[in-house]
């Protein structure tokens, strides 16, 4: 799924479901986890002996609702503000936030479900992880799995489906205009209901290059067993940087099909490509180069209405250490992690149990500031903060989250205020508006309060134009 400047034409590119007994099987099977076609509802599996989870979602929840927002943000419309148009790759269909789309079946998986109207307009959904630091440690592994039916649609019914499965780097959010120089990462593409998978990557310059652009470096296979339209599957990348030639290697049910080693481009290819962490996206096209590639479409035989259906998305990291969140140089468009500050007076960090793990600081209380070098807001104002936030603080004890620029002294851009939540791990995601800000500055949030206590952990922000 390629994000790109034009249409390119390649070749080929019961709500909580508790104690299963699947779950401990899962966990038994051997390093690249993983169930093939089976019922719809798995758990992740447990991670295996030296790996440790970052992310998880098992998509749990009410039949008819959305993601779950503190992991995922939906992508709408027909590309990004400011970047290529139908997303860069030629697709047609009209991104929504709809649960007509995007939604929760009630037995622990997502359905994104592209969708025809009368006029014949289609409507499809996209959605993408909030973080953007999944990367190996040094020295180590990077792990991103799901269980995924494709579309079970075939043949002429099934002429411009495109469902995907992928990450891009973190600099292209905000961007929009620098691929493929900073990486792509196609875990899973199928078009046409053809029992085919797709995996490659993309990187080096656009077209032609090191990598062979718009094609990428790619591999395919068929899908085991049940094809890939009839039955789940586990697709899963590994990024491996123990190895003495960093490799990346894709797989489809434990069977690896296909690897990209760092030596089969320059060094600086690789470095741009992959010196950063990736965020993730799910979403089902509709038409687009790639479908061109193999007979175009959609058209008058196409039949909407089958949905990609996701049972989970896991993400796990082994050796090197856990891996840190990037400092310097941030989008501010981005989730920024709060616990990757450049300085800080009177923080400390821990482990939190917010979804999709990782790390909060906490401790703040009045006169308390953290420092983020190098936040990049553009040329378009930005006008909204958003924090992620607990507070375990008595019923007298309340305080402000405040946004500086450049200065811990300066005057504050936006604040909102926060009493108790309900304990230091009860999550709450609170929006503020700030005065338009644009250029790169360095941020500082402080922490203000009439009482010495603490009052507030925070796990991650973001700002929105």
């Amino acid at each position: 799924m390629r994000e790109t400047s034009g249409t390119s034409a390649r070749r080929g590119r019961t709500p909580a479901r508790r104690g299963r007994l699947r779950r401990t099987l899962l966990a038994l099977v051997a390093v690249v986890s993983l169930a093939a076609a089976g019922p719809a509802a798995a758990d992740a599996p447990a991670p295996p002996s030296g790996w440790t989870q970052v992310f998880v979602d098992d998509f749990d929840g009410a039949a008819g609702t959305g993601v779950n927002t503190s992991n995922w943000q939906y992508a709408t419309g027909h590309g990004y503000p400011g970047g290529p148009a139908n997303w860069g790759t030629g697709e047609i269909e009209n991104m929504t936030s709809s649960t007509n789309n995007v939604a929760l079946d009630g037995s622990g998986n997502l359905r994104i479900t592209p969708r025809r109207d009368a006029s014949g307009n289609w409507t499809s959904g996209r959605i993408e992880t909030n973080r953007t630091d999944f990367q190996p440690p040094a020295g180590g592994k990077l792990r991103v799995q799901s269980r995924i039916q494709m579309p079970n649609v075939t043949g002429a019914a099934a002429r411009g489906y495109w469902p995907a499965f992928w990450m891009l780097g973190a600099p292209y959010r905000g961007n929009y205009q620098n691929w493929p120089s900073v990486g792509e990462l196609d875990i899973l593409e199928n078009v046409q209901g053809l029992n085919t998978v797709w995996a490659t990557m993309h990187c080096g310059t656009n077209p032609g290059g090191p990598c062979n652009e718009t094609t990428g470096l790619g591999g395919s296979t068929a899908c085991p067993g049940a094809t890939c339209q009839a039955g789940f599957h586990t697709y899963g990348m590994e990024w491996d940087r123990s190895t003495g030639v960093e490799e990346i290697r894709f797989y489809v049910d434990g069977i690896n099909y296909h690897t990209v080693r760092a030596n089969q481009v320059d060094a600086t290819t690789w470095a741009n490509a992959t010196n950063h962490g990736f965020f993730i996206i799910l979403n089902v096209a509709m038409g687009g180069g790639f479908v061109d590639a193999f007979g175009g479409g959609p058209d008058g035989a196409t039949v909407p209405g089958h949905p990609m259906v996701v049972d989970y998305v896991q993400v796990l990291t082994s050796g090197g250490g856990t891996t840190p969140p990037p400092t310097g140089n941030r989008d501010a468009y981005s989730t920024i992690q709060a616990e990757s500050f450049d300085a800080q007076s009177g923080t400390s960090t821990e482990a939190t149990t917010d979804s999709g793990g990782g790390r909060n600081i906490g401790a703040l209380a009045n006169g308390d500031w953290v420092q983020y070098k190098g936040v990049n807001f553009g040329s378009s104002a930005a006008r909204q903060f958003t924090a992620r936030v607990a507070s375990g603080a008595g019923n007298a004890v309340s305080g402000l989250v405040e946004v500086r620029l450049d200065s811990r002294t300066s005057t504050p851009v936006g604040s909102f205020a926060l009493a108790g939540t309900g304990g230091w791990q009860s999550w709450r995601t609170v929006p503020a508006n700030i005065s338009g800000v644009t250029g790169t500055h360095d941020v500082y949030l402080t922490f203000t309060s009439g009482q010495p206590a603490d009052f507030v952990n925070v796990n991650w922000f973001v700002f929105a134009r």
